[in-house]
């Protein structure tokens, strides 16, 4: 009967995890589908989501060692910061730079994967530490993260495509999450903790307001560079 009790215990965690956790994948998703046409977009949810879940799979088989890799979170956190960047800055340029087409779907799918390659770890970790190696909880946990993924990544489609500048709240949340990654990083951590605790808000807050920031002064040059370029 405790073996029950843990059991559930353990699975009500870990639900609580995907639901905290599984948002952050959805917006990736939802994010790099946004521009697809609407039949693609079906297949660029499926596709993301079924990429975002075996990265999981591969995470939880090697996360012992990945978390003992130096730089890899310094590394990851960068180019989520890239992607965040890219991610926001062709919707808000869209109306005067048409977005290229052709492998659109494909190009979708690279960003999801490299960003849910960076951003799978804490979901894992999460998972992981509350099954506390039972491997039926943790496959629970990756089965409980899918459909969390793919409806959640479909309805902030549809607010995209409602409300298109929320798009800018997404790519703030991806530089947040960055900024909290980086601090993790084998490599960093015995600079980070003697700082105290000030550094852990300080540089997910720095994150989100680069990527708006940076993303809000490049989209001002491309706006005057399409206006140069039709006033010749």
């Amino acid at each position: 009967m405790t073996f029950d009790v843990q059991f559930w215990i353990g699975l009500t965690q870990i639900i609580w995890i995907d639901l905290l956790l599984s948002g952050d994948n959805a917006v990736v998703i939802a994010l790099a589908c946004r521009r697809l046409p609407p039949q693609q977009r079906r297949w660029g949810i499926i596709l993301g989501s079924g990429a975002a879940i075996a990265l999981r799979v591969l995470f939880a088989a090697f996360i012992l060692y990945l978390l003992a890799v130096p730089f890899l979170k310094i590394v990851g956190a960068v180019l989520l910061l890239w992607i965040a960047v890219k991610l926001v800055l062709p919707e808000s340029a869209e109306d005067e730079h048409e977005v290229e087409s052709g492998d659109n779907l494909w190009s979708a799918v690279r960003t999801i994967v490299i960003a849910d390659a960076v951003m799978s770890l804490d979901n894992v970790i999460g998972i992981a530490a509350a099954a506390k190696g039972d491997v039926v909880l943790i496959v629970l946990g990756l089965l409980i993260s899918i459909p969390l993924i793919v409806f959640g990544s479909t309805l902030i489609l549809k607010l995209l495509d409602r409300y298109p500048q929320i798009a800018f709240i997404g790519g703030a949340l991806l530089g947040y999450i960055a900024g909290d990654i980086v601090l993790s990083d084998p490599v960093l951590v015995p600079y980070v903790e003697p700082l105290g605790a000030w550094i852990y808000f300080a540089a997910p807050i720095a994150g989100a307001a680069f990527v708006i920031l940076f993303g809000l002064w490049l989209k001002s040059r491309l706006r005057a560079r399409v206006r140069a370029v039709s006033g010749r």
